[in-house]
């Protein structure tokens, strides 16, 4: 047994021959922590950006297109009909995947989607006299189309003027709802907001709102001002809004409006989410810094330890 100081180095028991001082193989153990965490850093960025999933909806922009060039037709009613009751269903044809749009006398009075075999449906409430009817068709980037042929047809609530001047008293005469005509960019479980203005009639009001999927609202209003009302869609998909309003003389008042939710499908099927994933990486590198620092440490105690044994007089004298 040789004898430093306090320190004993014991002979190798099989061969006789002491221990060798440097026996770790630095290098490869260098690398394969380099690889390691490569491996780990690829893993969690991977995990906090995932690529897009099938049936996923991936960001997009719309590029400016051709504004539709074939206008809608309205086929029903019929030019110069009369009509006791309103509000009534307006018929005809237009280019599928457009919106459809209706005016009367320039006033908006509904919105609804074309149908797969390019007709439309929609009711509409009237003006007391003379109504012009036009139907106007949108793209899906809100570019409008040509206008259809005007339809006039008459409301007889009062007696028919021969003028064929609209009789539109907003002093009580006739109540009118009116909104904006399309709602376009809402998302799945964003709260969509709509305007909804009271023309005419006497208060209080109460207006009644059907938001398409099921559920609907009653609103009671002292005046006649603007006021917005909200609602959130679980779903993406077109819906048809309906406002209902009546006054304290029991008039009424009626409105249809297309609203088009956007966005991406609830998933039907959810592994892990990003975070999750995230964090169970992150619980990795602590891990992963201490076998560093470990390996760091057994090289400088390594060399110090050589640093040592090389001093200048530095002798191993046997002990018997």
């Amino acid at each position: 047994m040789l004898v430093y100081g306090k320190l004993k180095i014991s002979h190798h028991k099989h061969s006789g021959r002491y221990r060798s001082h440097e026996y770790t193989s630095y290098f490869p153990l260098i690398s394969l922590l380099v690889v390691v965490g490569l491996a780990l850093m690829v893993c969690t960025v991977y995990a906090a950006h995932p690529p897009p999933q099938a049936g996923s909806v991936g960001l997009t922009g719309a590029m400016p297109g051709k504004a539709p060039i074939t206008a809608a037709t309205i086929t029903s009613p019929s030019q110069g009909q009369h009509f006791t009751t309103s509000p009534i269903t307006v018929k005809g044809t237009c280019p599928a995947t457009t919106l459809v749009e209706i005016y009367k006398n320039d006033i908006f009075a509904g919105s609804t989607p074309c149908s797969d075999t390019g007709t439309f449906s929609i009711s509409v409430d009237l003006l007391i006299g003379r109504n012009t009817l036009i139907a106007r068709v949108y793209n899906a980037l809100n570019q409008p189309g040509p206008d259809s042929a005007p339809v006039v047809v008459y409301y007889d609530a009062v007696p028919p003027q021969a003028s064929g001047i609209t009789s539109l008293d907003l002093g009580g005469t006739q109540l009118l709802l009116s909104t904006d005509a399309v709602y376009r960019g809402a998302f799945p479980g964003h709260e969509m907001t709509i305007p909804i203005d009271i023309l005419g009639g006497t208060p209080p009001y109460a207006v009644n709102i059907q938001w398409g999927d099921s559920s609907n609202k009653i609103v009671p209003r002292n005046d006649n001002l603007t006021f917005r009302e909200g609602h959130v869609y679980q779903k993406p998909g077109t819906y048809q809004i309906t406002l209902q309003g009546t006054d304290s003389k029991d008039r009424t008042a009626f409105l249809t409006v297309a609203a088009i939710v956007n966005g991406q499908p609830a998933a039907t099927a959810a592994t892990s989410s990003p975070k999750a994933s995230v964090n169970k990486l992150l619980v990795l590198w602590p891990l992963y810094t201490s076998a560093i620092a470990i390996v760091i440490s057994f090289w400088l105690g390594e060399r110090r330890e050589k640093k040592i044994l090389s001093r200048p007089g530095l002798s191993l004298q046997p002990q018997s």
